[in-house]
């Protein structure tokens, strides 16, 4: 939502939200985040909890919720692992162990 939160540093970030997982009472929300290039991700979940309470109103209103949950940043690593996933698949031993059943 450009524009919306007035914080330069965030302003010029692309970041795009993989996850978001609610707490069974639903007041907490972890969001799993990622910034464009997966480059500056600190800076990113910086600048994000920083603007936690707009970002939260923001929510809450678009969603229509009386109460927003708390709001909360992550670093996104799935693609981090499926590359891993994928890298281990293509060693030679695993792929003789894999094709042998």
């Amino acid at each position: 939502m450009r524009g919306d939160i007035h914080d330069t540093d965030l302003n010029r970030m692309s970041i795009t939200v993989g996850e978001v997982r609610t707490s069974p009472d639903l007041r907490v929300a972890t969001c799993f985040v990622l910034p464009l290039g997966g480059k500056n991700g600190d800076e990113a979940i910086k600048a994000l909890a920083r603007n936690q309470g707009e970002l939260r109103r923001i929510i809450g209103r678009k969603c229509g919720l009386k109460h927003a949950p708390e709001l909360r940043f992550l670093l996104d690593d799935t693609f981090d692992r499926m590359d891993e996933t994928r890298r281990l698949l293509e060693r030679e031993d695993v792929r003789r162990d894999l094709d042998k059943e």
